[in-house]
C-alpha cells in the first residue's frame, strides 16, 4: 500500500477545493506554524509542510520561538493567531521545550483554527461522531484504506496503540466506519492471540519490529504507522517479513508518512 499515490490523490483534490474557496472567500486560506526550540524532527515537519502548501497554492507563516520562551510570551503568541482573521488553521509543532506544561499545545489552540485534531474540543467531536478535523496521521490510515478499496465495514479491526493522537482516533474512525474495533496497548496480555483475529490490524506502538508474522492473519491489511531509527535505517512496528503472510502492508518508509503529510 505505497503511500504517494494516496498522497497525490489528497493534493490535487486540495488544489480543486482550494480554487472553489478562493472564488467565494476572495483569498486563500492561511496556515500558521509555531515553533518553539531547535528540536530537529519539528523543523523538519515544518519544512515538509512548506514543500506540500507551495505545491497546492497555500501560504504559510511561521512563528519561530527560542528554546527558553516563557509559558505566557508561548500563550500571547498563539492567541494573537487565535484572533487573526487573516489565519484560518494553527499547528503548534511537538515537541515543545520540557520546561512547558505537557498538553498547553492543546489547550492554547482556538478550536475552530485546530487542523490537526489536538484539543479536547475536536477529541469530543470526533468521540461523539460529530463532523471533526482528526488528527492527521490516523486520518491518513483511513485514506489509506478508502484509496485502495479496502473494505472496514463488518470487519474486525484491531489498533496496537491507545495515544490521543494515534491510536485512539484511528479506533474512533474505524468504529464510525462500521469495523468492530479492538484496542490493544502495552498491558494487553496475549497480543499475538488478539492481533491474530484482526482483518485489518494497525500498527501505532512506537516499538520497532514489535508485530511479527506469526502475530498476523494471513490476508489481512496492515497498517504501519511506526516509525524508529535502528542504526541510521528507518524501520515500522511491523517487521518486513509481515508482507509474506498479510495481504496488503504498508512499507516503511513510503507508507503512511506521505499521506499524513498531505492530510
Amino acid at each position: 500500500l505505497e503511500g504517494r499515490p494516496v498522497a497525490r490523490a489528497i493534493l490535487e483534490r486540495a488544489r480543486e477545493e482550494l480554487a472553489e474557496y478562493v472564488t467565494q472567500a476572495g483569498r486563500p486560506p492561511e496556515l500558521a506554524t509555531v515553533l518553539a526550540g531547535d528540536d530537529a524532527s519539528a523543523a523538519a515537519y515544518v519544512r515538509a509542510i512548506h514543500r506540500t502548501f507551495d505545491r497546492v497554492g497555500i501560504p504559510v507563516r511561521d512563528v519561530t520561538l527560542p528554546g527558553d520562551v516563557a509559558e505566557a510570551e508561548l500563550r500571547e503568541a498563539v492567541a494573537h493567531l487565535n484572533a487573526d482573521p487573516a489565519v484560518s488553521g494553527i499547528i503548534v509543532l511537538q515537541p515543545l521545550p520540557r520546561h512547558l506544561p505537557a498538553g498547553i499545545a492543546s489547550e492554547l489552540v482556538d478550536p475552530a483554527k485546530d487542523v490537526d485534531g489536538i484539543t479536547p474540543a475536536s477529541a469530543g467531536r470526533l468521540a461523539v461522531g460529530l463532523p471533526a478535523l482528526p488528527p492527521s496521521t490516523p486520518a491518513g490510515g483511513m485514506a489509506i484504506l478508502e484509496h485502495y478499496g479496502i473494505e472496514i465495514a463488518g470487519r474486525h479491526a484491531v489498533v496496537i496503540g491507545r495515544s490521543p493522537v494515534v491510536g485512539l482516533p484511528m479506533a474512533l474512525m474505524l468504529i464510525a466506519a462500521d469495523a468492530t474495533v479492538t484496542v490493544c496497548h502495552s498491558r494487553t496480555s496475549d497480543l499475538p492471540a488478539v492481533t491474530r483475529q484482526a482483518d485489518i490490524l494497525v500498527a501505532a506502538a512506537g516499538r520497532p519490529g514489535l508485530v511479527r508474522p506469526e502475530m498476523v492473519k494471513p490476508g489481512a491489511t496492515v497498517i504501519d504507522f511506526g516509525v524508529s531509527f535502528v542504526d541510521g535505517k528507518m524501520i515500522g512496528d511491523v517487521e518486513p517479513a509481515v508482507g509474506e503472510v498479510a495481504g496488503a502492508l504498508t512499507p516503511v518508509p513510503g507508507g503512511t508518512g506521505a499521506v499524513t503529510n498531505a492530510i
